[in-house]
């Protein structure tokens, strides 16, 4: 183990050129080799720091291929470094298929912290973040259990949730959070730390109803506050059904999911809440 190489994964600037840390300066110049998700990309940001160092191309149609590579080249000795187009590698781009194969062949993995744009969001929001959930990009329809599996986590999740959005999708993901989550708060942020960086607040609903009419511009990170008063918990008791499922529809739930929410609690099948509901 002594004569293998060293894996370094950096974080790089997620807006501002100015956001990198002097470490992983210094390692971007003594690599033997960059690993880089885009090498335009990162050409830009070496050029910027008058680095001169071999790129090769490491994203997600490559990275099982690549990730062999370069493992073999660790064990001959060599240091790499890993970079993503902004940001932290593995964090929603890749990276984590070649720290595993490194921890398993027993190389060392470095990893040099820095920019992250779903922490910038979390922190310039100002929504609790004590406890939150980070769940990346919304899955494609294409892959329909992937998607399903994502939509019932997302329903069951009543903390501050963290989200990725491309802008050609904010629209769409938009209309799917707030029909699984019903009307609740939310922050997007896009441009961070650039000149132009924008962070909005709204209901779910008027997000989605602003963006149709603005046209969204960027990457953008969601930031969707916790559900207050989420959950009745053992008070229902002294509530009719109506008032249980009335109570969730005035929190901002559609009536589907307040009968949902009233079902579970009650332990009642969801078509008996319904009639209740509907004759008292």
């Amino acid at each position: 183990m002594e004569d293998y190489g060293i894996l370094y994964v950096c974080a790089t600037p997620i807006g501002n050129l100015e956001d990198i840390t002097l470490r992983v300066l210094r390692v971007l110049k003594e690599a033997d080799i960059i690993a880089a998700e885009d090498t335009r990309h990162t050409l830009k940001l070496l050029t910027h720091y008058n680095i001169k160092n071999k790129l090769v191309s490491y994203h997600k149609h490559n990275e099982g291929r690549m990730s062999a590579e370069l493992l073999k080249t660790l064990l001959e000795g060599k240091k790499a470094a890993l970079v993503t187009d902004a940001g932290l590698p593995s964090v929603s781009d890749p990276g984590a298929s070649l720290i595993r194969a490194c921890r398993d062949a027993g190389v060392a993995v470095s990893v040099l912290p820095g920019a992250n744009a779903a922490l910038t969001a979390l922190v310039s929001s100002g929504m609790y973040a004590a406890e939150f959930t980070f769940m990346g990009f919304l899955p494609e329809k294409t892959d329909k259990k992937a998607h399903a599996d994502f939509l019932e986590r997302l329903s069951e999740n009543k903390g501050t949730l963290i989200l990725y959005a491309a802008p050609h999708h904010l629209v769409k993901t938009l209309k799917i959070l707030y029909n699984a989550l019903g009307e609740r708060k939310i922050c997007t942020a896009r441009e961070l730390t650039k000149k132009y960086e924008e962070v909005l607040f709204f209901s779910l609903s008027a997000a989605a109803d602003f963006y149709e009419k603005n046209e969204p511009k960027g990457e953008f990170v969601l930031i969707i506050e916790k559900a207050e008063n989420a959950e009745i918990s053992d008070d229902w008791e002294s509530l009719t059904i109506k008032e249980h499922v009335n109570y969730y529809i005035k929190l901002g739930y559609e009536k589907k999911d307040a009968l949902k929410l009233t079902a579970k609690e009650r332990r009642l099948p969801k078509s008996d809440v319904y009639k209740e509901f509907l004759n008292e």
